[in-house]
């Protein structure tokens, strides 16, 4: 006897991929503890105190962005909200625009002599 089960696709949860990580959270870990372990290797000059202080950071930075969701949305959502906020203007004026003088004054002369236009009145339409 076959049974008939319905897969829910309304639960808006994201699949879990690898070590309980969504596909999201995998990508951030994966280019995070790859610029960690650039910045560790390329700051041998620096000292190993700035070293590990430099390889922490990009390893919280990580972490945070991977795993924080702050109201259920994710850092770089908040990030781009702040990034716009801060882009913002805090106050506008609204002021009317002063019209162009070409375009309600005549190009050359005055008022008497411009010429009506009429469409509607053309030569080629014949009148019975």
């Amino acid at each position: 006897m076959r049974r008939h089960h319905e897969v829910p696709t309304h639960l808006n949860v994201e699949d879990k991929v690898l070590f309980g990580l969504t596909v999201r959270q995998f990508l951030y870990m994966l280019v995070g503890s790859s610029v960690a372990y650039t910045v560790w290797e390329q700051s041998v000059s620096l000292g190993d105190l700035v070293r590990v202080a430099l390889s922490g950071f990009c390893v919280g930075v990580t972490l945070a962005f991977a795993l924080l969701r702050p109201a259920g949305r994710p850092l770089e959502e908040w990030l781009a909200a702040a990034l716009v906020y801060a882009a913002a203007p805090r106050r506008s004026t609204w002021q009317p625009r002063e019209p162009e003088p070409t375009d309600w004054q005549p190009a050359a002369g005055g008022w008497q002599e411009l010429t009506p236009s009429l469409s509607w009145a053309e030569d080629d339409h014949e009148w019975p």
